[in-house]
């Protein structure tokens, strides 16, 4: 397999083939997700309420990003890597976010950024894009401005609120970007946005329209027992078998039943007598 890129995404959006999207924040991940083939792996600001414990992406800084940017970057060889750029890493100024947006891929190896945001956002996106710093957009549900939208909603539901996002779509390609993904948007909606846009679309509770998908890593290992959103499909149950391995471990170590002679080194009966 060889890198994948942006233009290689364009020309898979042009064949019809679908793009496989999946967030990571860790090394060991990284290459378990590529050697599965997955095209784009995604350091997204969910490692704040997935990894950091957090009740939104809000607090997560830049420092939080680079550092597990980075480290997804020494697991990937073929996969596009697309870091987020986290809250007010990008809103202060135009100077500020070409400086963010820069450090991702000079510090921490990714191949590209992911701002949220339409309209409002081009005149960022083209000055991160003219310094050589791909782009992916992202509307629809935007977990940065959870407080602005009054919660984890749908959003395009009806006419004049569907017509905003296709327009902020079609406002983000002119601006240059790569992608854009859409999330929590009605399946209707997009498709027409995947079939008006040039540039591919990666959905996340937005239909099989889309030219590519997107879930959060953890959502798909079913490593959370009480957390479903609808959209997600659980690929495994590794909230279980996690929780049966520990309580085993547990067991075994309360029991003396582990460490057994097989996970235990020998020496000579004779050296150890010395000691005594």
């Amino acid at each position: 397999m060889s890198k994948v890129t942006t233009v290689k995404l364009k020309e898979m959006k042009t064949r019809g083939e679908k793009i496989t999207v999946l967030t990571c924040y860790d090394y060991s991940k990284a290459i378990l997700l590529e050697k599965a083939g997955i095209d784009v792996l995604l350091v997204g600001d969910s490692l704040g309420m997935v990894l950091l414990g957090y009740d939104s992406t809000i607090p997560v800084t830049m420092e939080d990003m680079i550092i597990h940017t980075k480290a997804v970057s020494r697991g990937t060889k073929n996969a596009l890597l697309v870091a987020d750029m986290p809250f007010m890493s990008y809103q202060i100024s135009t100077g500020e976010s070409v400086k963010n947006a820069g450090r991702f891929l000079q510090e921490a190896g990714a191949n590209a950024v992911k701002l949220e945001g339409g309209r409002e956002i081009a005149p960022t996106v083209q000055a991160i894009i003219a310094a050589g710093i791909p782009v992916m957009g992202h509307l629809g549900l935007t977990p940065q401005s959870v407080n602005k939208l009054g919660g984890y909603r749908v959003q395009g539901k009806d006419e004049a609120a569907a017509r905003i996002i296709l327009n902020n779509a079609l406002a983000l390609q002119d601006a240059g970007v790569f992608a854009i993904v859409l999330e929590c948007v009605p399946a209707a909606l997009a498709k027409m946005v995947t079939k008006r846009l040039e540039v591919p679309t990666i959905g996340i509770g937005a239909g099989v329209d889309c030219d590519g998908q997107v879930l959060v890593i953890h959502d798909l290992l079913g490593l959370y027992s009480d957390i479903s959103p609808k959209f997600v499909k659980r690929y495994a149950s590794l909230h279980n078998t996690i929780l049966e391995a520990v309580s085993q471990y547990k067991s075994d170590v309360k029991e003396g039943n582990f460490p057994g002679p097989e996970h235990s080194f020998d020496m000579e009966e004779s050296e150890i007598g010395k000691l005594y």
